[in-house]
């Protein structure tokens, strides 16, 4: 898997010390850079690239510049080549830094006998985790019942978490004692000895507990049973049915929490997001992301300021909406056989996993003013092989960039970038793309529209017809009352993003652009340039009446975007 999270750092020096600068006339500002437990000065001039700066942090402190997230204001500076005054960052302005961390660990195993090997496992495993997957690897391995792991001189309990140990390890790699002689065989890599660990594919597939189980509206839903945690779907509409696999999420999450698994912090993102384990806890079976929990929501657990406006780190977005739009990039996603209301199958033309609302309680999430009830989307979680960041765009197949793009157009995406398209192995061997995190879709405005995928070479190849039919078959109305009927009754101008949006997409297809180039109308060529789809409402609005319908603006901005296009 691939993460991130504000890393907690001792503290720095008072001064960051920067490179010599040439003689110029621009004056130089100074502004805080803010992380866990410390605030640095740092000098900038306003013309210097927000590339630039992560690369002066880098070369003060090691962290590469793909693993940062710069945000000042409330708003992510995302743009590697616009400026820092671009941005209006000022004087004594406050730059939150978050780092990304990476959730697998490097672990370094030696035996008495002198032999060593390195492996990694998740952060969020336990040393008897480790010890399983070394007696699985290979038989007579290792016997887990009478060999003790050792770290530093400190036997280590089986229920020990990595996590807790690589924090008090500052040099990156945990280094093991097996106390007996293990019977270890091991692949010389070059220098070095390799040892490849794979996490045990559990079948956890559950039926219902009719004893443990409520029937409501005509779908399958956990109880409480008078404990002091609980999980329930939100369901605002009874007449909605959500599929079986939602309910069957869950069931499974809440045995996990029934046999005391406590959801689990991911070092992902800038808000708050908990692994959920099924019953057994040998394995994530879904995520949940609390509103309040989210980037400058009251109780994120990032350290970020709260929302001074109600806007959120993306333009166009509410803070403490992130959940209904993740629901809605589920809901939307169709399978390729129907519409999601209609349609018994679960997996959309896109793959976004399942998602719902719910309710939950438990003290495991961030609670600084005492446990309450929290809402959130609960995810399905998606085993991966990392994400597509951690690789090169080249091996992935083309319609699976594909059915990225065609998600992210629609849903006029403000935040997809490779680390959050996790990458995974179809059973025919070839990379099938997930992806997760939805957040920021449906905004208000287009201003921030980003797709990382638009720089890979796929985005260049024009449409399947399998892909413009499916495009073909989408109807913004129809999405919009969809989302209506499950309860969530889309504001006005995002449910107008939506709309222009679907038009772009049809219309582009119709004139065999590729991902490309209607992804490159929707999203700006820099921070201070107004993007074609954006000049596009601009001039609609200035076109029609302050009175006039929403079919009437409509209509303008399909002669608009015609005209644009150029009429076919």
């Amino acid at each position: 898997m691939s993460s991130s999270g504000v890393l907690a750092i001792n503290p720095l020096s008072d001064t960051l010390i920067l490179p010599p600068r040439p003689l110029c006339s621009e004056d130089p500002i100074v502004v805080h850079l803010a992380m866990s437990g410390s605030v640095v000065p740092i000098r900038v001039l306003g013309s210097d690239s927000i590339q630039s700066v992560k690369l002066r942090i880098q070369s003060y402190k090691g962290f590469v510049v793909k693993n940062q997230k710069l945000v000042c204001g409330g708003r992510e500076l995302a743009r590697p080549d616009s400026s820092v005054k671009d941005y209006g960052v000022s004087d004594g302005n406050v730059i939150h830094l978050v780092v990304k961390l990476s959730d697998l660990q490097t672990i370094n195993v030696k035996t008495c006998s002198g032999k060593e090997f390195t492996f990694h496992v998740d952060r969020n495993r336990n040393v008897g985790f480790v010890k399983k997957q070394l007696a699985k690897k290979k038989k007579g391995l290792i016997d887990i019942n009478e060999e003790d792991i050792m770290c530093e001189g400190e036997q280590l309990e089986d229920e020990r978490l990595i996590h807790d140990i690589s924090k008090h390890n500052n040099d990156g790699v945990i280094h093991l004692f097996v106390k007996k002689v293990a019977k270890i065989r091991v692949t010389p890599r070059e220098k070095n000895f390799e040892l490849a660990i794979d996490a045990p594919q559990v079948n956890d597939s559950r039926k219902f507990d009719s004893s443990n189980i409520q029937r409501k509206n005509g779908g399958d839903i956990v109880s409480r049973e008078n404990r002091d945690f609980w999980l329930d779907p939100v369901i605002v509409n009874p007449k909605a049915e959500l599929p079986c696999v939602v309910f069957d999420l869950v069931n499974s999450t809440y045995q996990g929490l029934v046999k005391g698994n406590y959801p689990k912090r991911s070092s992902e993102g800038t808000g708050g997001a908990y692994f959920m384990m099924n019953g057994s806890g040998t394995k994530y079976i879904s995520v949940f992301k609390p509103i309040d929990e989210e980037p400058m929501a009251v109780n994120n657990p990032r350290g970020l300021p709260l929302s001074v406006n109600g806007e959120g780190l993306k333009k166009g977005t509410t803070v403490g909406e992130g959940a209904l739009r993740e629901v809605a990039a589920y809901l939307l996603d169709h399978p390729k056989s129907g519409r999601r209301s209609f349609s018994g199958e679960h997996k959309g033309f896109s793959g976004v996993p399942p998602t719902l609302l719910a309710r939950c309680m438990h003290a495991g999430f961030n609670h600084p003013d005492g446990v309450k009830e929290k809402i959130g989307s609960l995810q399905m979680f998606m085993e991966n092989s990392g994400s597509c960041e951690d690789m090169g765009p080249g091996a992935f197949p083309v319609e699976e960039v594909h059915k990225i793009s065609v998600l992210d157009i629609r849903m006029a995406n403000a935040d997809r970038h490779a680390g959050n398209i996790l990458v995974t192995k179809g059973e025919d061997g070839h990379f099938v793309l997930i992806p997760i995190d939805h957040g920021y879709c449906l905004p208000h405005s287009f201003e921030d529209c980003t797709f990382d995928w638009l720089y890979w070479p796929q985005a260049r190849k024009p449409f399947s017809c399998e892909t413009i039919d499916y495009i073909n078959s989408l109807d913004a109305e129809e999405d919009i009352a969809l989302l209506n009927f499950y309860g969530w009754n889309l504001p006005l101008e995002c449910a107008q993003t939506l709309r222009i949006s679907t038009m772009l997409l049809k219309k582009g297809v119709e004139r065999g652009l590729t991902p490309f180039a209607i992804g490159s109308i929707m999203c700006r060529g820099n921070l201070n340039k107004k993007s074609v789809i954006e000049e596009i409402v601009e001039e609609a609005d200035d076109c029609v009446l302050p009175e006039s319908s929403e079919a009437a603006f409509m209509e303008t901005v399909s002669e608009i975007m015609d005209r644009r296009l150029g009429v076919k």
